[in-house]
């Protein structure tokens, strides 16, 4: 059965959080009289489920209002960007239950709250950041610790939460200090999978924290990094013209199946507009026959330096 542990505050996404849950990927904080932005706790949602949901469905969706049901785990609730209920099975897996807290119930968060979720990963370079998607596998996690192996920063890793200032200048709220690499890529960075927690239901991927290169302010989005594996034998790295930057956008949105359950398309265009306007887009085509990840480095950060 999940830890419930007693009620601690994390920052986590530029929100204060307080949690029954055991987070120990969240870094708590010290906060008796501050203004909470998101409240964690444990409720039966049983009886709510079988009320509203249909018998073969793993969502119910009402705007600002979200409800998921994860086999063998929970079911969870997610409210107005405020409260994420836990309803957890018996014998579920407390690994298991938080990552759906930190990855699903967070995007829907987020959402709810209309700041962009992005799927992937943030680097720090030169006091802004750059996102890297992609399809799953895809290497974006393996990328981002590339980076970090060369004293670059990581900002988040999974959910990329996209803020606008009053200016529309897009800003990336840092998330928590892990990742989550495979097996495959620890080995070709010489690190030992005996010393990480592998995450639940996934042996071969490991929970990786990142003690010294994590970057914990919010920092501006200056570009987005598309990351496609082919079978070329060459790095290639090509801008992407505007209209085709929409699709990008949308395709790599954290959960997109979500905006049109929450009836967020004219949103979403609109928040991608701006975002757009804002930012350089390029696609790097990476060989799928060989490890490029520290290649790739240097190339992205040619295609930076040359802006």
């Amino acid at each position: 059965m999940v830890e419930t542990a007693k009620i601690i505050t994390y920052s986590a996404f530029g929100f204060k959080i307080s949690s029954e849950f055991f987070l120990p990927e969240l870094n708590p904080i010290q906060c008796e009289k501050c203004e909470l932005d998101l409240i964690i706790n444990r409720q039966d949602l049983s009886v709510l489920w079988s009320k509203n949901a249909q018998t073969d469905s793993y969502y119910y969706v009402e705007e600002n209002y979200c409800m998921i049901r994860v086999p063998d785990v929970g079911i969870y609730k997610i409210e107005n960007g405020s409260t994420i209920s836990v309803s957890p099975f018996e014998g579920s897996d407390d690994g298991q239950i938080r990552l759906y807290i930190l990855g699903t119930c967070m995007g829907v968060v987020l959402m709810q709250r209309r700041i962009l979720p992005l799927h992937g990963s943030c680097i720090a370079i030169n006091g802004k950041t750059y996102a890297i998607v992609g399809d799953s596998g895809a290497g974006k996690s393996t990328l981002a610790s590339a980076f970090i192996n060369k004293g670059f920063s990581l900002l988040t890793d999974d959910v990329i939460a996209v803020k606008l200032s009053k200016d529309n200048i897009p800003i990336v709220t840092p998330s928590y200090p892990h990742q989550k690499l495979w097996q495959e890529s620890l080995n070709q960075f010489g690190m030992k999978s005996n010393q990480f927690k592998p995450i639940y239901g996934r042996e071969t991927k490991f929970a990786i924290p990142i003690k010294d290169n994590f970057f914990n302010k919010p920092m501006p989005l200056a570009g987005i990094f598309e990351l496609i594996k082919t079978e070329k034998c060459e790095i290639e790295i090509l801008p992407v013209k505007q209209l085709e930057r929409f699709p990008i956008l949308y395709y790599n949105t954290y959960r997109n199946f979500m905006i049109n359950r929450f009836n967020l398309i004219e949103w979403h265009f609109e928040y991608s507009s701006k975002l757009v306007s804002h930012l350089n887009f390029y696609r790097i085509f990476r060989p799928n026959s060989r490890f490029t990840a520290n290649e790739l480095v240097d190339h992205i950060l040619d295609v930076i330096n040359r802006k």
